[in-house]
């Protein structure tokens, strides 16, 4: 049966308790004046009243126990109180699940669109063409979902792969959905250019980072940075070649550097590139918060450190293995075409049960 500990009892009693006293505070004359007032009320009323309904209707569906158990001692009743105990139990665990999912401390970045970065690491050109494959992977991902994709600057290889590769994804929970593919991802195939067959491993790192909220998240000091254009290069025509048109900017506190080259527009160069500026940077202020956090308790999920081998993808084997859950799957086709719903939904479950036994401790 689904039992509470004292811990998240007191959690929602203090959560009834609170929604008892916003309702006395928003039937209050005056509550209507403070029109600032009134907002947050009713949006801290908004989030604490889903998670006291379940409550109460936990503790109806306890009580309905309690009375079914009761008349089991009665043979007369017996047969109807072993079927009401059974459904009493069965909406318990289900409102007990419920209650621990709403529990769980919401990540305000979740429904964020991203900037999606992927570079080519050990592996020379065959790690180039690795993040090509990553690139697809994430695109196809992106389609799958109906998210819009926009390519922010690249670096191609001389192959056709990717040195390296920005792309913004525009879509609902973009961010909750793909949060956790941040760090290293290492290939072991036979690459195109090998000829006597031998399997090379070889490696790509992935960042997603939330896009920053262009008033209120990251305030960047124009006497922080260095801006310097210059004439882009590859594909374009005669206009790239001749204009000054890219654009990159260092961040001189940190030594973060952004180039954006893709577009004809010198003006429109200089806007994306301070936009993934302010995303790195907010990804960096949310690493540093979490590796705080890391020192209390260890993440079950990973640091999320751009270092850290999180997945290896096995071409002779077909296999793609997640090292932070232990999840092998033997569909390596299907996953890099776009199909990463098994392997998402597996990592945040694991999340939700390490933020629940911290919720529970």
């Amino acid at each position: 049966m689904a039992t509470f500990n004292e811990s998240i009892r007191g959690k929602l009693a203090q959560l009834a308790q609170r929604l008892q006293q916003i309702d006395v505070a928003l039937a209050q004359p005056d509550a209507a004046r403070d029109l600032d007032q009134l907002r947050r009320l009713s949006r801290e009323r908004a989030e604490i009243e889903p998670v006291v309904a379940r409550y109460q209707e936990y503790a109806r569906a306890q009580a309905d126990l309690l009375a079914a158990q009761e008349l089991i001692g009665d043979p007369e009743m017996r047969a109807l109180a072993e079927e009401e105990s059974g459904s009493a139990r069965r909406r318990m665990e289900t409102l007990a699940s419920d209650l621990q999912r709403l529990l769980l401390p919401a990540d305000p970045n979740d429904e964020r669109n991203i900037f999606l970065e992927i570079r080519a690491g050990t592996g020379g050109q065959e790690s180039a063409l690795f993040a090509a494959d990553l690139l697809r992977m994430y695109m196809h991902y992106a389609e799958r979902r109906r998210w819009q994709a926009e390519m922010i600057s690249h670096s191609a290889s001389d192959l056709g792969g990717f040195k390296e590769v920005i792309v913004r994804i525009v879509g609902k929970g973009a961010y909750s959905r793909l949060k956790f593919e941040s760090g290293g991802h290492r290939v072991q195939r036979v690459p195109q250019t090998e000829a006597q067959g031998r399997i090379h491993t070889s490696a790509c790192t992935v960042a997603v980072m939330p896009e920053a909220d262009e008033i209120n998240d990251v305030a960047i000091d124009p006497s922080e940075i260095r801006v310097d254009v210059f004439r882009a290069s590859g594909a374009g025509g005669q206009h790239v070649n001749k204009t000054e048109s890219a654009v990159r900017i260092t961040h001189l506190a940190t030594g973060i550097v952004v180039e954006c080259q893709d577009d004809r527009s010198q003006h429109k160069n200089r806007e994306r590139a301070l936009k993934v500026l302010a995303a790195r940077l907010k990804d960096r202020q949310l690493r540093e918060q979490q590796e705080k956090e890391a020192n209390e308790r260890r993440s079950l999920i990973g640091s999320g450190d751009r270092s850290e081998r999180i997945r290896t993808y096995n071409f002779p084997q077909g296999r793609v293995t997640d090292h932070r859950i232990n999840l092998t799957l033997y569909k390596i086709e299907q996953i890099l075409d776009g199909e990463l719903d098994q392997l998402v939904d597996a990592l945040t479950a694991q999340f939700q049960a390490d933020q629940l036994a911290a919720l529970a401790s």
